[in-house]
């Protein structure tokens, strides 16, 4: 395998990473505001015990995500800091007003209602901004002035494919978050979370494939290249629906006990959905970054600063993930903390 398809093999798996922690991060802010002020349920007290420590662990993620793409495609960060500019700079402010609230939030009371809301719009402003993203990438929207890249912002506004990613991903990021937070009530033992919870779960479902289809008719004819790649990748499409009918079905099956569900095998079903999903359009999408001006082999590093770089990714790696187990466990398993006994 090519040194360049090794690095964005690596970048896409960071993105995979995110886009699930992401979606659980953010959606859980915003279920946590929808249901702040919801006496019959405690989905809100759920929501913000997971998101109280997880948060920290999302943004570990996103500056992994941006060294790797800076590091690994250096000479892809001026076009793309070029096209990118105005998304990525609005959400990099919105997660920083985010963060700040999450901060002192905790300090100070009076903040808490606050924090519920700037959580749960900011829950769902960043991932649009994020998400629209992609359409930018599929061509038809950048144009050449003296050199330069430039972005047709009115025809990127005016363009169903962008609304369609973007609902995609809300989409997504609801759905995942409230099947994660179904399993994480089971966990904390609060039935009244877990059916509400559960409730969003089994209609978002099928809401998100529906969605998801949609999305790919409506790319617009310069993005026929992705369409007809993604027709050569049936194999991992049709492996994330299979296992999103096995996480969907899990969700209806009664245990021994008398419990109806398993949703713990449930998000991994649907992870596997997803991380089906994301490689086979990341392979549909190759070699683009962004088509038709910039390929992976454009913007990629030179071959010996490429294997300096994966010794310190695994360097850092093989210190990341034991620490992420740690704590997996004491924020995710020890029933103490789950419970807050």
């Amino acid at each position: 395998m090519e040194e360049s398809l090794i690095a964005v093999t690596i970048l896409w798996s960071f993105l995979f990473v995110y886009s699930m922690l992401g979606s659980l991060d953010f959606g859980s802010g915003f279920w946590g505001m929808v249901y702040g002020k919801n006496q019959n349920t405690n989905a809100s007290a759920i929501a913000n015990r997971f998101l109280s420590p997880t948060w920290e662990v999302t943004n570990v993620f996103l500056v992994l995500l941006v060294v790797a793409l800076v590091s690994f495609f250096p000479f892809a960060t001026s076009m793309l800091g070029t096209l990118l500019l105005v998304p990525i700079g609005l959400g990099l402010i919105l997660l920083t007003i985010r963060t700040t609230f999450m901060v002192f939030a905790h300090h100070v009371q009076k903040f808490g209602d606050m924090l519920r809301v700037t959580s749960g719009l900011t829950g769902l402003l960043i991932p649009a901004l994020l998400v629209s993203i992609l359409p930018i990438t599929l061509g038809g929207f950048i144009e050449m002035e003296n050199g330069y890249p430039k972005l047709m912002y009115g025809k990127l506004l005016s363009s169903s494919t962008t609304y369609m990613h973007i609902l995609f991903g809300l989409s997504t990021e609801l759905f995942l978050s409230a099947l994660f937070l179904t399993d994480y009530a089971r966990e904390a033992g609060d039935q009244s979370a877990l059916r509400t919870y559960r409730m969003h779960t089994i209609w978002l479902g099928p809401v998100t494939m529906v969605i998801a289809v949609l999305t790919i008719f409506t790319m617009p004819s310069e993005a026929s290249w992705l369409v007809d790649n993604v027709g050569e990748n049936l194999y991992g499409f049709g492996m994330s629906i299979t296992f999103f009918l096995i996480g969907y079905i899990l969700l209806f099956l009664k245990k021994p006990n008398g419990e109806v569900g398993y949703t713990r095998w449930a998000v991994i079903a649907v992870i596997l959905q997803y991380g089906f999903a994301i490689y086979a359009y990341g392979s549909a999408h190759l070699p683009y970054i962004v088509y038709p001006h910039l390929t992976i082999s454009d913007g990629f590093t030179n071959p010996a600063m490429f294997y300096q770089l994966l010794i310190a990714y695994i360097i850092g790696l093989s210190i990341l993930v034991p620490a992420f187990i740690l704590f997996w466990r004491l924020f995710l398993k020890d029933k103490r903390y789950v419970k807050q006994e």
